[in-house]
């Protein structure tokens, strides 16, 4: 267990806070702020316990140069109409600088002050020591509650832990505690979903859910790689020739370990990748040639949903389908509904799999939407995450 802000005196200190304010813009207007609000229960807490908040994070890609389609300054501008304090954004393309040094000693309790984009700074990605010096020195105490970034050492997430306490916000806490919960003590029966592209992308989370789940069931385009090497006819799906014996060694071990391996039994398919091609329905072991698998078909939603019903705890990560296009959105949005429905604790890995949930407007209804794509991705692979291991433990 990792120590959070609940866990030591705030009062009259610098709190230096790494939030993931990494959000879309369309001319210089946020159109999505649902990261921005995440961060609030942390930064509310700090200030309503005497803190004075310093926040940092990066936005895109500037690649270690100052751009100005990359600054945080309209991020600044918008936390204003979200917090209830004075909120100062410090302008440096250096991100810190001998004013920026100055505005964080003159900050009071109660106040906000918002750094530059990090990434400015080439020394943030490569986890600098010294950049990280210069970032401590601004604060008393550091807090980390930027999941979506905690897979990654930089500066701003593992290095600062050198210099100063550190703890985690409430985000990353949540994020632990439901994550962590459903890998490692869910209430079972535990069912496991997996979707996406490749198998390639989820081997290592493959094999890690197949020694704690009941049941893992393959969605998307990397089921028609499994299929294939069961020696099934999968005509121009997706399929990672060189994975064919890792498939089967997977399938090998779900049988050894009594882990039911739910493979789609039949899928809807189109003549080619497209939003408006022809489509057709399929089973698993009679699929033509010249059409794809797109999405799951009906009868693998059936047995899908079942599993899912009879579930305590589901973990999802990755879609059924190409559920962008409204012709093979239905396995997905089908899997969403079944989670959304029932009375299981339900997780959902980011990435895709939050894309869905959002768009099918079921956020309330899951128990936990992970704000991390990457970094969920690499904690159910069970490894160890440089800005969590850096945060003091309890």
């Amino acid at each position: 267990m990792k120590k959070t802000v609940k866990d030591i005196d705030v009062k009259g200190k610098k709190a230096i806070v790494r939030v993931d304010f990494n959000v879309p813009m369309k001319d210089g207007v946020i159109t999505d702020d649902v990261r921005m609000t995440a961060a609030l229960p942390t930064i509310n807490y700090l200030l309503d316990n005497g803190a004075a908040v310093i926040l940092m994070s990066h936005l895109g890609r500037p690649k270690g140069q100052p751009k100005a389609e990359f600054s945080l300054g309209p991020v600044a501008e918008h936390l204003k109409e979200l917090v209830d304090c004075p909120v100062i954004f410090a302008a440096s393309d250096s991100v810190i600088d001998g004013n920026v040094k100055k505005q964080a000693e003159e900050l009071e309790p109660g106040q906000i002050m918002v750094l530059e984009n990090l990434r400015f700074r080439p020394e943030e990605e490569k986890n600098d020591p010294g950049f990280a010096k210069e970032l401590a020195s601004l604060a008393d105490i550091y807090v980390n509650d930027a999941f979506g970034t905690a897979h990654r050492a930089h500066a701003s997430t593992a290095g600062v832990a050198d210099y100063l306490p550190a703890v985690s916000g409430f985000l990353i806490e949540k994020e632990l505690k439901f994550l962590g919960e459903a890998v490692d003590a869910p209430r079972r029966p535990f069912v496991a979903i997996l979707g996406g592209s490749k198998v390639s992308d989820k081997i290592a989370v493959i094999e890690n859910l197949l020694e704690k789940a009941d049941t893992v069931i393959i969605g998307g385009g990397m089921a028609y790689t499994f299929l294939k090497a069961e020696g099934r006819s999968i005509g121009n799906s997706l399929c990672e020739e060189d994975r064919l014996d890792l498939a089967r060694e997977l399938e090998k071990k779900a049988a050894e370990k009594g882990v039911n391996f739910m493979l789609p039994v039949d899928s809807k398919l189109g003549d080619r990748f497209a939003e408006d091609c022809a489509t057709a329905f399929a089973d698993s072991d009679s699929m033509p040639e010249g059409w794809m698998g797109l999405d799951i078909g009906p009868k693998t939603i059936a047995l899908y949903t079942k599993a899912v019903a009879d579930a305590g705890t589901v973990l999802w990560n990755g879609p059924m389908g190409v559920f962008e296009f409204k012709a093979f959105e239905d396995g997905t949005r089908a899997v969403a509904e079944a989670l959304a429905a029932s009375g299981a604790v339900t997780v959902v890995g980011g990435g895709d799999s939050a894309a869905a949930i959002k768009k099918f407007g079921l956020e309330e209804s899951i128990s936990h939407v992970s704000t991390g794509g990457g970094a969920s991705l690499e904690y159910l692979e069970g490894k160890v995450l440089p800005g969590v291991a850096a945060l003091l433990d309890k």
